[in-house]
C-alpha cells in the first residue's frame, strides 16, 4: 500500500525527511483502505519508518487488532533533491549546479539506484510473506519503491516516466505468491474518489505541480 496524502504546504520533495505527516485528507484515505481491507485474512501489517507510512498503516492494524511492525527496507528512495522544490522551470532545476544530478536517468543519477530499491523491497516483501505464511500481509511504503519492485516483478525496465507510475495515493499493489514465487500482480485504488485529480496517474502537470511529488 502507498501512504495517503501528506501535509506539504511548501511543496517540497520531502523524501526521507522526518516531520511530514498525513493531511486530514490523507487520514481519510487511510481509514477508507482500513475499512476496505478489514474483512481480509490479514495477519501481518508492516510499514516504512516514516511518519506518513506509520500513520497510514495504523488504522488498519487497529481494525485487525494487530501490532504494527516497522521495516526500514520499506522506506522512500533516497534523493539528492530532498527538502527542495522540484519542477521544470522552477525550484532545484533552475540552479545549474544541480544539473549534474540529471545525467543518468537509467541508474538514476539523482538518487538511490533502482536495483538497490528492488533488492531491499523484495527482502521486505519476502519477510512479510513469511510472517503471514498462508494468510495475507500489508506493507505500507512509498510510490517509487512500490513502482520499481512492481516493474521488476512484471519484468519491465526499471527506468521510466514518473508521470506514468500506476501507484496513486493509498493504492494497493498486490503480489500473490505460490510458495516463494510471485505468480501474479494486482492493483486497486480503494480511495480513488478522494485523490485530487492532478495526482492521479497520467494527469497533466499543473503550475506548482511539485506539490504533488513525493512519496
Amino acid at each position: 500500500m502507498r501512504h495517503g496524502e501528506v501535509h506539504n504546504p511548501e511543496g517540497v520533495l520531502y523524501g526521507r525527511k522526518p516531520g511530514y505527516h498525513l493531511s486530514e485528507l490523507g487520514r481519510q484515505m487511510a481509514d477508507r483502505v482500513a475499512d476496505h481491507l478489514s474483512g481480509r485474512d490479514i495477519t501481518h501489517v508492516v510499514a516504512s519508518p516514516l511518519e506518513r507510512a506509520q500513520e497510514t498503516a495504523t488504522p488498519l492494524a487497529k481494525a485487525l487488532s494487530l501490532d504494527l511492525a516497522t521495516d526500514e527496507r520499506l522506506i522512500e528512495a533516497g534523493n539528492v533533491f530532498e527538502g527542495k522544490t522540484f519542477g521544470v522551470g522552477d525550484g532545484a532545476l533552475k540552479n545549474p549546479s544541480n544539473w549534474k544530478y540529471l545525467t543518468n536517468p537509467f541508474r538514476p543519477s539523482w538518487g538511490e539506484p533502482y536495483v538497490e530499491q528492488v533488492v531491499r523491497m523484495m527482502g521486505a516483501i519476502g519477510a512479510a510473506r513469511d510472517a503471514a505464511r498462508g494468510h495475507e500481509a500489508v506493507c505500507v511504503s512509498h510510490q517509487l519503491p512500490i513502482w520499481i519492485v512492481r516493474s521488476f516483478a512484471e519484468r519491465r525496465r526499471l527506468w521510466h516516466d514518473p508521470r506514468k507510475r500506476q501507484c496513486t495515493l493509498a493504492s494497493l499493489t498486490s503480489f500473490t505468491f505460490r510458495g516463494n514465487r510471485i505468480v501474479s500482480v494486482g492493483y486497486s485504488e480503494p480511495a480513488r474518489d478522494l485523490v485530487p485529480a492532478h495526482l492521479l496517474a497520467g494527469a497533466k502537470p499543473v503550475k506548482g505541480g511539485s506539490k504533488g511529488f513525493g512519496a
